[in-house]
């Protein structure tokens, strides 16, 4: 992706020379957009227009003299390649905060940041003593960035009730009742996820997630304002939002805050940018910190998101079976850009894929030890005899979004036993995830420590997560539920959907990653005193038995894998052809001991 003719090491230059035209001695600049979302816009890789960093999650500090680019464990390697180590320093985002290296470099200045891509949370997070943090009505990466492109501009799509679930007049209703209950008078929505989710609305703003770049209020009366250029917005669109759901000019935004003087207005502080806060301040609202309502009946799926999940996730199985047999088939020689592109074909077989739900990681040997890595032409790796390949994907489809990963052997020798070891630790994490009963109102990160148990025993770990949250034809990347170390307090519900993704990455070398999507339902346990929940697998697709060590399987663990692969050869076999149903068969059949 070009984002600019500018080149890479005349840009810090630029900003820092609009810094001073400012009146600030530096900036901070974080990953995500005026949406605060994961996923961003051309217009909006302001983090990599400015460092090289094409990472999801990051932010960057420049100074007069120094300046440093910050992201998490996933995208460490990254950093190191892609960002000019003469430019920038390096930092892992967690263990060496932005606060520590503000506080070590920043002593008496002012730094400035945009209020409209800052959370009141991130603010928090990046405040040191002795350094004053600046609001800034200009941004000096754009003053900087002459040639940005231009901003999205796709029509507005309705997402049919009969897909949704639900109407949005239903949905506004229940939260507007939550807003009475606590007295308040409406509610920012910045998310716009929350805003497809709320109005039953799609875009394609943003490349792989169908959001629509907008903002929202809902009133307590249950009304809202849509606040998209109106050209935008089809008359059958509007037709269907109804008259209780006013369409606005972003243009009309400050003023129509201004009209809540005297009202008490809900901000969610970790998805809305601090901007609505002091401009509600100013007019005189009444700003009441609270978690998005939509956030959580977006995670709880209805009856028929569902049925939708299954469905996406059935097309799904088909195309991942079609494409591991061809790679089984082919053999070595491909290039990992080109697998990438052999699987959006197989999928694109469906008539209602939608394409990818984000970039996939398809990576051999040494890439795969990088849990984000993305393949470009021209430097990827070939499929190699005596490799490790793994490929992480997924779908969009107007019912669904998926989400897979699956690690294979190539080679025409038996893979290394260290390799069977790890990969099989890694299967019995994924196993014990799955076949978990827990108490209702526990959170996922109770439940982290079940996927690392067998990598634990041999003094191995993953630095990520084990599980997100999955939208329904929106973001493969969804709150609140999580599984991981991290102790969010979000218990899981019937109705989430969660990805299961233990992993193990021995640098330079491989990669190795298992992951299906999981729905919570409840379960029924003969004489249980308190309810209890369970998973259901939504994921089919084979688990390549080539680098599972079944003796480091017990009786259980085994039934288990065996009883999943006859029924992925149950479901899938139907619908593929010859071929592939004699690969599915071989792939599916049961192991022993």
């Amino acid at each position: 992706m070009k984002l600019s003719s500018i080149p890479l090491n005349e840009r810090p230059a630029l900003v820092r020379k609009a810094c001073v035209t400012l009146g600030v001695a530096g900036f901070i600049i974080p990953r995500g957009d005026e949406y605060l979302g994961e996923y961003v816009a051309p217009c909006s890789e302001r983090l990599a227009w400015l460092t090289g960093f094409t990472g999801s999650a990051g932010l960057a500090i420049i100074l007069p003299a120094v300046a440093c680019v910050f992201s998490d464990g996933r995208y460490t390697v990254q950093m190191e390649e892609q960002v000019p180590a003469d430019l920038w320093e390096r930092r892992h985002v967690v263990l060496e905060p932005a606060s520590d290296w503000l506080s070590a470099h920043a002593q008496g200045q002012k730094v400035g940041y945009d209020p409209r891509l800052v959370s009141q949370s991130m603010l928090n997070a990046w405040k040191a003593p002795n350094v004053e943090l600046v609001p800034m009505a200009i941004n000096p990466i754009d003053s900087a960035w002459s040639d940005r492109p231009a901003a999205p501009a796709g029509p507005v799509q309705v997402q049919p009730d009969d897909l949704a679930g639900e109407s949005s007049a239903s949905k506004r209703a229940r939260l507007a009742s939550a807003l009475k209950q606590a007295a308040q008078d409406a509610m920012i929505i910045a998310d716009c996820t929350s805003l497809a989710w709320l109005l039953n609305i799609r875009g394609s703003d943003v490349p792989m997630t169908p959001l629509v770049h907008g903002y929202g209020i809902l009133h307590a009366s249950g009304k809202a304002e849509l606040f998209v250029d109106p050209v935008r917005v089809p008359v059958l669109v509007s037709g269907v939002l109804g008259e209780d759901v006013s369409i606005r000019h972003p243009s009309e935004l400050e003023a129509r805050l201004a009209a809540l003087s005297g009202k008490s207005v809900r901000v969610d502080p970790t998805t809305t940018p601090v901007w609505f806060s002091t401009t509600l301040e100013n007019a005189g609202a009444q700003v009441s910190c609270g978690g998005d309502l939509c956030t959580l009946p977006k995670a709880i799926k209805n009856s028929v998101e569902q049925d939708g999940a299954r469905r996406a996730h059935a097309l799904d199985g088909v195309a991942l079976a079609r494409f591991l047999q061809s790679v089984e088939k082919s053999g070595t020689g491909l290039h990992e850009t080109d697998l990438v592109s052999r699987l959006d074909g197989v999928r694109a077989l469906a008539a209602e894929y939608r394409g990818q739900s984000f970039d996939a990681i398809s990576a051999v040997g040494p890439n795969g030890a990088y849990p984000h890595y993305r393949a470009e032409i021209g430097r990827d790796r070939i499929l190699e005899d005596g490799s490790v390949y793994l490929i992480d994907s997924g779908g969009q489809y107007p019912f669904g979004t998926t989400d897979i990963t699956r690690t294979l052997w190539v080679g025409r020798n038996p893979a290394p036993q260290h390799v069977r070891e790890a990969f099989t630790r890694v299967l019995k994490g994924n196993i014990a995830l799955s076949r978990v009963r827990f108490p209702v109102g526990t959170p996922g990160y109770r439940l982290d420590a079940l996927a690392r148990s067998a990598l634990w025993e041999a003094g191995l770990d993953y630095d990520h997560g084990t599980g997100h949250g999955i939208g329904s034809y929106l973001s493969v990347h969804e709150g609140p539920q999580n599984i991981s170390p991290a102790p969010r307090p979000t218990a899981l519900q019937p109705g989430m959907i969660v990805s299961n993704e233990p992993g193990y990455y021995e640098l330079g070398q491989y990669g190795i990653r298992i992951e299906n999507l999981l729905l919570v339902k409840e379960s029924t346990i003969h004489g249980s005193a308190k309810p209890f929940l369970e998973f259901e697998v939504l994921s089919f697709t084979p688990i390549d038995r080539n680098l599972i060590d079944v003796e480091l399987l017990d009786e259980v663990e085994l039934k288990w894998l065996n009883d999943y692969h006859a029924e992925v050869q149950r479901r899938v076999s139907p619908h593929v052809d010859a071929d592939v149903q004699s690969w599915l068969e071989k792939a599916c059949a049961p192991l022993k001991h």
